[in-house]
C-alpha cells in the first residue's frame, strides 16, 4: 500500500503536534536554511535520473522490494538528524515507500491529481480543497487545513503547486510545494481571524515533497519524500518533544499513506465497473 499525496503526508504529521509556545514569525536566515536544503533534495531527485542511477531508493539495496510486497510500506526519517536543526526552525523529512498490486501509473496520476477531492480523501484535516487548473507547467490549487486537536483551533489557507513528468512509460517524478500558506488563528470562533503571512504558531511555515512512481512486478511502487518546515522546538522542551514528534510523524505519515491507497482502491474498482475504454 501506499502512495503520493502532495505534500499532506508532511501536513498530518505537524498538525497532530502544536506546541505550546508564543507567536513567532519566519525569520530571514531560517527561510535561506529551507531553500538550501530544497536544492539538495532536488539535486538528488535530479542525480536519480542520470544514466546508471537507480530511480528508486528500494533499489539502492537488494531485498527492500521484496520487503516492501510482503511486510507492507516502510516509513522512516531521511537521515539520523530528523527534524534538523536550523537557524530558528527545524526542518522534518520522513520517506514513505509502498506498493500498490494491480495498479497502473495513470491510476495513480489520477488520484493523486484529483485536487478538489482532498477534502473527501483526507478527512478530517482537509476541510476543503480546491483546482486552480494550471499555468501551463503546474498544477495549481488551494487547501484549508485544520488542527482539532487542541482546544484553540488552527486552520491553514494553502496555495499549493504541483508538477508531473514522465521518464518514460513505466517511470514517473513529481514535485510539489506550498507557495503560500495563512494561519487561521482560533478557527471556528467569534474571534476567528486570519494572521499576516509568515506569522502565528509556526506549526508549518512550508511543506514540499518529491514522488517516484515506477511500474513493475504488477504493481506500481511508489516513494513519497515529505520535508516540512516548522518553529523550532524550546531548548527546556526538546528532550521530551522530539521523541513525540518522530511517532506522531511515522503514525500521521502512515495514516495519510492509507487514506491515499483507499482512493486509489476505489477509483480502479469503479474504472473495471465502466469496463474497458474508460
Amino acid at each position: 500500500m501506499m502512495i503520493n499525496k502532495t505534500r499532506l503526508a508532511a501536513i498530518f504529521i505537524l498538525l497532530r503536534f502544536h506546541p505550546s509556545v508564543v507567536a513567532a514569525t519566519l525569520m530571514e536566515e531560517t527561510k535561506a536554511a529551507w531553500d538550501a536544503y530544497l536544492r539538495e533534495a532536488n539535486a538528488a531527485m535530479q542525480a536519480r535520473l542520470q544514466p546508471g542511477a537507480h530511480f528508486l531508493w528500494l533499489d539502492d539495496e537488494p531485498g527492500r522490494t521484496e520487503g516492501i510486497r510482503t511486510k507492507g510500506p516502510y516509513i522512516a526519517p531521511v537521515g539520523p538528524h530528523i527534524p534538523k536543526k536550523v537557524p530558528s526552525g527545524l526542518i522534518h523529512d520522513w520517506l514513505g515507500v509502498g506498493f500498490v498490486p494491480n495498479a497502473k501509473i495513470e491510476d495513480i496520476i489520477r488520484v493523486v491529481r484529483d485536487y478538489d477531492r482532498y477534502k473527501e480523501i483526507y478527512q478530517p484535516g482537509v476541510i476543503d480543497s480546491i483546482s486552480r487548473g494550471t499555468d501551463g507547467v503546474k498544477d495549481l490549487f488551494s487547501m484549508r487545513l485544520v488542527n482539532k486537536s487542541v482546544v484553540a483551533k488552527t486552520a491553514l489557507d494553502t496555495e499549493c503547486e504541483a508538477s508531473y513528468f514522465r521518464v518514460d512509460d513505466r517511470h514517473w517524478y513529481g514535485v510539489s510545494n506550498t507557495t503560500r500558506i495563512l494561519e487561521v488563528d482560533k478557527f471556528g470562533t467569534p474571534e476567528q481571524r486570519t494572521l499576516p503571512e509568515d506569522h502565528g504558531t509556526g506549526l508549518i511555515w512550508r511543506l514540499s515533497s518529491i514522488t517516484r512512481l515506477e511500474e513493475r512486478d504488477g504493481g506500481v511502487y511508489a516513494e513519497l519524500e515529505a520535508i516540512a518546515l516548522s518553529r523550532d522546538i524550546p531548548a527546556a522542551f526538546r528532550l521530551f518533544v522530539t521523541p513525540i514528534v518522530r511517532r506522531v510523524s511515522r503514525d500521521s505519515l502512515a495514516t495519510s499513506l492509507h487514506q491515499t491507497k483507499i482512493a486509489i482502491d476505489d477509483s480502479m474498482a469503479h474504472r473495471e465497473q465502466k469496463g474497458p475504454g474508460h
